[in-house]
């Protein structure tokens, strides 16, 4: 194990988390005390402390449905989308009630300030694919997104089989002045599981998205689901392990779960699927986050489930419950984010 007491060395090339940033040194300057915080409080580096970091206050996300679908959805690579995805893409399914992205920012902005008192927001595109429109189209949707005064950041949602140079290009033209994320959905790096669960995108697809998003300074989240089916623990452990090896600078994850009238509902009616129990889960993210470097942003750790979409398990309504889990469990085995990266020197 890591000692706390001794400064370590580490050092990285290219990587970048705030607006405007292209080649700059990693925020996130690792030595002995500051592995001892992350060790004896919160054991990884969230996506909250991040923001406040960068902004100097409460800073929260606010979804958004632009409307758009996803290839894997209307035929162009397949239809009804993946084997776990509900009707509303995993999004809030908004913009059947509201079009105006500016609407549904001002929307989400009063219930933000409200419950949380947050005082600026990112802008975060949802709902299916979000580079899957014509270009003029995109740049009018994130145009209007950054509109407000208030609305720091822009975060956009897409699968890497739908980007490209163009996109991206337009993509990047916001982050001299707004801190800019894109979010991938990857979810296994193997290919049999990505066939498995009609993804509908290959490994070498990613893998240019990345390094085609990263040329341009723009920072990389990568969503990840444990749980998948077919997957053991060590198939997880070999995500973690190979996306370490890449230059991106966040991570979601959660389990997977069943949600109403999908293929992976079939299948869990039929036995051929069984969920995580929250035990389960718990381990392999733990052990999946000793493996991710110490200085990406954590972005999520577990799901929002829809409830009235949501069929099973029932621990995954309980993100709170779980929350406590991950944490008690760090403390107990003395983990934390990065324990087991191959980058330390």
């Amino acid at each position: 194990m890591l000692k706390c007491t001794k400064r370590l060395k580490w050092s990285r090339k290219k990587r970048s988390t705030g607006p405007g940033s292209r080649e700059k040194k990693a925020p996130f300057s690792l030595t002995g005390i500051l592995v001892k915080d992350m060790l004896e409080k919160q054991y990884y580096r969230s996506y909250n402390a991040y923001l406040r970091d960068l902004f100097g206050c409460r800073v929260h996300k606010i979804t958004l449905d632009a409307g758009l679908t996803c290839p894997n959805r209307n035929g162009v690579k397949g239809w009804g989308g993946c084997i776990y995805c509900d009707r509303f893409g995993s999004g809030s399914n908004r913009y059947k009630e509201i079009h105006s992205i500016r609407q549904q920012l001002l929307d989400g902005k009063q219930y933000l300030q409200r419950r949380f008192k947050a005082e600026k927001f990112i802008a975060y595109f949802q709902s299916f694919s979000n580079t899957y429109a014509p270009l003029p189209q995109l740049r009018a949707l994130y145009r209007e997104a950054l509109s407000e005064e208030d609305v720091v950041g822009l975060a956009v949602g897409t699968r890497p089989d739908c980007v490209n140079p163009e996109i991206l290009d337009l993509i990047a033209e916001f982050q001299e002045k707004k801190l800019i994320w894109i979010e991938y959905g990857l979810q296994s790096f193997l290919p049999r599981t990505l066939e498995l669960i009609r993804r509908g995108h290959t490994i070498d697809d990613f893998l240019w998205a990345v390094e085609e998003t990263r040329k341009r300074g723009i920072s990389v989240c990568v969503h990840v689901i444990l749980g998948l089916p077919g997957e053991e623990k060590q198939d997880c452990l070999y995500t973690a392990e190979r996306l370490a090896e890449l230059d991106i600078q966040g991570l979601k994850i959660h389990s997977l779960y069943v949600n109403r009238e999908t293929p992976l509902e079939a299948w869990y009616r039929e036995g051929k699927y069984r969920p995580l129990s929250r035990e389960e889960y718990v381990e392999w993210l733990c052990e999946f986050l000793e493996r991710c470097p110490p200085d990406w942003v954590i972005q999520r750790l577990t799901g929002d489930p829809n409830p009235k979409e949501f069929v099973a398990p029932l621990w995954a309504l309980d993100k709170q419950g779980t929350l406590k889990m991950i944490r008690d469990r760090f403390r107990q085995t003395k983990g934390f984010q990065g324990r087991r990266w191959k980058g330390w020197a």
